[in-house]
């Protein structure tokens, strides 16, 4: 039987809800420091969150509202602007404290860490934003308590390709069969399993209700003692929050 060597844990929904308050905002900030009139409110962001990919999601938005734009001379180059303007607006505001990690995070990584399990990122969010977010909630050690930080443009091809867990999988030198993917959405439950990885998945406002076939558990969350868990599909829960025995027993029997 083989053992649960290492979680490879996505950012973005997963490790913290960064999307609703947090990249949205930046996104909006981007659009009127650039003189446009874009706006992109809580259920229009929800909508593009179909896209992964801030750059990509930027291009799917103009596909769909200003298909006009698209075909501008220098419009690839606009939007990579566009996207590094809301990276620096999305760091700017982890810096403040606004965001913080979900409830269980620092918990599972504490048990992880201690239990000897490697760590691992596999994000399609820039490098940047990964850094700003685990330094703004872990300290400045934050980033170094991962082994490997799959993130951004490191591949051509973003979730729900395989490719970021894939990548994870290699700079780890680590089988699928080994490793324990954690998500919040049916685009990574997809590029998990199409990595061979199981994947255990963490839903929030924006993912609750998506279809996450093939994933090995759904809960609401890690949970604390004062706030417990709930499984809305796969094993049941042996207690109020969502622990590393219990992920390897899960992993065990999957």
């Amino acid at each position: 039987m083989t053992q649960l060597q290492a979680l490879i844990i996505d950012v973005d929904g997963t490790l913290a809800d960064t999307e609703r308050d947090g990249h949205r905002i930046a996104f909006n900030k981007a659009f009127a420091e650039a003189g446009l009139d874009w706006d992109w409110n809580v259920a229009r962001y929800g909508e593009l969150l179909k896209v992964t990919g801030g750059k990509e999601r930027i291009r799917q938005y103009l596909s769909e509202d200003h298909p006009a734009i698209l075909e501008q001379a220098g419009i690839d180059d606009r939007i990579r602007e566009l996207h590094a303007a809301k990276t620096r607006h999305y760091v700017a505001l982890l810096e403040t404290g606004a965001i913080p990690l979900r409830p269980g995070v620092r918990r599972l990584l504490d048990e992880a860490e201690a239990e000897g399990l490697r760590l691992a990122i596999a994000t399609t969010t820039t490098p940047e934003n990964v850094t700003a977010l685990l330094e703004a909630t872990l300290g400045k050690e934050g980033p170094s308590r991962f082994e490997v930080i799959a993130a951004g443009d490191v591949v051509p091809a973003k979730k729900p390709a395989p490719d970021i867990f894939s990548h994870a999988l290699n700079a780890m030198d680590l089988p699928a069969k080994a490793c324990l993917a954690l998500e919040d959405s049916d685009n990574g439950v997809r590029s998990a399993r199409g990595a061979g990885l199981e994947v255990v998945v963490t839903t929030n406002d924006y993912t609750r209700d998506q279809d996450f076939a093939g994933a090995m558990a759904v809960l609401d969350g890690l949970g604390e003692v004062d706030s417990p868990a709930c499984v809305l599909s796969g094993p049941a829960l042996p207690g109020a929050v969502l622990d590393i025995a219990t992920l390897r027993d899960w992993f065990a029997r999957a």
